[in-house]
């Protein structure tokens, strides 16, 4: 079926961006007051200590001048999203991109001169302001990094820094994004097919496993003719980490990515602690995929082709919203009705067009409502997605409603809790719904592969990093050899005896984009893990946990994540979230091993 054009929508598919600007000419004189606010801002540099009134009238107006940005960066890349090919909209998000870059620069002195003020030049500052209260934790968040940041001159020289050390990230987006080319393979019909990075992941779910494998080795093969280079460009970029972290005078460089989010060292080290203690059920699940498939030998191209073939059904959007908001109900009425909310004013821009950005996401600017970006095809995977994504929306509604501007915004580390907590709750509907038992088994193993995906993997993935940033700390060169041997002996740790550990797995690492943003991926397993924690409480208990819930969502950043999740009585600091989510994931390997065998 054609893909539509943008303008041939029905509007009731597509997103409201009215809500927030009725039209380009409100948005346009917006981004003249923007300019006109970054200029008012620039005057207020070195003048910090001329007062507790000038003091509160900055951060007032930084404030201002950002709620407007976001709204109008916003506002211009989800028109550019709607469709990429549109000039005009390229236009918008390149101006928007401009005002963004101007008002850091603007507001750069902002945390240097503010650590230059003294305890005693605060505490008489709070006493005779009044209004320098809202931005307390603003301010002691700037100071809690004091010994980490260094005077205006060197903050300049390390922003300059940043510009070059960015290189090896930017060189490998374009080498894996736009250079690197795979050989043909053999598609479904016979015919030559051009593999990609897109459709790779398509060929790995297969039922077809000569496909999968040519896909495998056609994309690692190549990979093994780039390897030097990019052992080269990843060994550049973990050296730029190493160089920022002595600067910054952090003990390494795991320390200084984690104090941004004042998550404890021991957090991710307890993650890979307690997957490294529950390996077994993933060996297990290793062994009954490879009973399910049937082969001698279970190998790495093995690893994506559903156990339980795909169950022939498809969900109408309407159908979708519906299972959503039956799914979703353990979470209370207020919930509900948001969802409604959302589903009822065209929070969601629902199907592709031509031009239109892939994928998925949450978005929205603080003052109004979230919206949802969406590439409806009907499938399962898209019900899931709804839910998802719906999840997002409502965690940013529920802080937007609940904290002012400064502390709406939600880390990292929370961001993927309230999202997984949805999919865990359809999850737990959709199976106790079914009265057949091939879908029963295809939403087991759906879910299997999520948990697979997220807790396993991306602790391997995190695992991985840690070895080969210590590598650099210690003052090794991290050759194509030395990467490639670590991350296959990480593979044949997490797969287990029942999986060949093919020799081109090791090749892997070098497709993965993710290593160039340091410990970022080690968030997608706690948060899975705290999700599985909070739904099954939700499941248990009912409006408490449900209450519980409720004020983790509100909360945005008015507290660290530590603390957050601690008000759902989730405790990330200790091992045990990590180990209660292994052992559904064993329950439900147990399960499908009963439903398929």
């Amino acid at each position: 079926m054609a893909v539509l054009k943008r303008c041939e929508q029905k509007i009731e598919n597509t997103w409201k961006l009215e809500d927030l600007y009725e039209s380009k000419a409100e948005w346009e004189k917006d981004g003249i007051k923007i300019d006109e606010l970054i200029e008012e801002l620039k005057h207020y540099n070195k003048t910090l200590k001329n007062g507790a009134d000038v003091l509160l009238a900055c951060l007032s107006l930084y404030e201002k001048a950002n709620l407007i940005l976001e709204k109008y960066y916003v506002y211009a890349n989800m028109t550019y999203h709607q469709d990429t090919a549109d000039a005009s909209y390229q236009a918008m998000a390149g101006a928007a991109e401009i005002k963004m870059n101007a008002m850091s620069q603007a507001a750069s002195f902002l945390t240097p001169q503010i650590l230059e003020l003294s305890d005693d030049m605060l505490a008489d500052y709070y006493q005779k302001e009044s209004g320098l209260e809202g931005y307390r934790k603003f301010i002691e968040d700037i100071q809690r990094q004091k010994e980490h940041t260094l005077d205006e001159r060197g903050e300049e020289m390390l922003a300059a820094a940043n510009e070059v050390a960015k290189g090896a990230a930017n060189i490998f987006s374009m080498f894996n994004n736009a250079d690197i080319r795979f050989d043909d393979i053999a598609g479904e019909d016979g015919e030559k097919t051009t593999l990609t990075q897109g459709n790779y992941i398509s060929f790995m779910e297969s039922q077809n496993r000569n496909l999968r494998k040519a896909a495998f080795f056609s994309m690692y093969k190549t990979y093994e003719q780039h390897i030097n280079t990019i052992a080269a460009m990843y060994d550049n970029k973990v050296r730029g980490c190493a160089f920022f972290e002595k600067q910054r005078g952090y003990e390494s460089a795991l320390a200084a990515s984690l104090d941004d989010t004042q998550v404890p060292v021991s957090v991710y080290h307890r993650l890979i602690e307690a997957v490294h203690a529950n390996l077994q059920p993933m060996y297990d699940y290793v062994s009954l995929r490879k009973k399910v498939l049937d082969v001698e030998e279970l190998h790495m191209y093995d690893v994506y082709v559903p156990m339980v073939k795909n169950v022939d059904k498809t969900y109408s959007f309407e159908e979708a919203k519906q299972l959503v908001l039956e799914g979703l109900a353990p979470l209370g009425e207020e919930y509900l009705a948001l969802l409604q909310e959302g589903f009822d004013n065209r929070w969601i821009d629902v199907y592709e067009n031509t031009g239109k950005r892939t994928g998925a996401y949450s978005w929205g600017a603080y003052g109004t409502h979230p919206y949802v970006l969406m590439n409806y095809q009907g499938t399962l995977n898209h019900v899931f997605t709804l839910a998802h994504e719906m999840g997002h929306a409502l965690h940013s509604h529920y802080s937007d409603k609940n904290q002012p501007y400064l502390y709406a915004g939600y880390r990292i580390f929370v961001a993927e809790v309230a999202s997984t907590c949805n999919e865990a709750l359809l999850i737990h509907y959709l199976l106790q719904k079914t009265e057949d038992n091939n879908e029963r088994a295809y939403l087991i193993n759906y879910f299997l592969d999520q948990f697979k995906g997220t807790l396993y993997r991306q602790t391997m993935f995190a695992e991985f990093e840690l070895k080969a940033h210590e590598a650099v700390q210690n003052r090794q060169t991290l050759t194509a050899d030395y990467l490639c041997d670590i991350y296959k002996k990480l593979n044949e740790l997490y797969f287990g005896p029942d999986m060949v550990t093919d020799p081109e797995i090791a090749y892997e690492w070098a497709k993965i984009p993710h290593f160039y943003t340091p410990f970022y991926v080690y968030q997608y397993a706690t948060g899975f893990s705290a999700a599985i924690a909070i739904s099954n409480r939700i499941l248990k208990e009912g409006a408490p946990a449900v209450e519980d819930y409720k004020k983790f969502l509100s909360g945005g950043g008015s507290m660290d994540p530590i603390s957050l999740l601690k008000l759902c009585n989730v405790d990330m600091t200790s091992s045990e979230p990590v180990e209660s989510a292994l052992k559904v994931f064993k329950e439900y390997v147990d399960l499908l091993d009963k439903e398929i065998c």
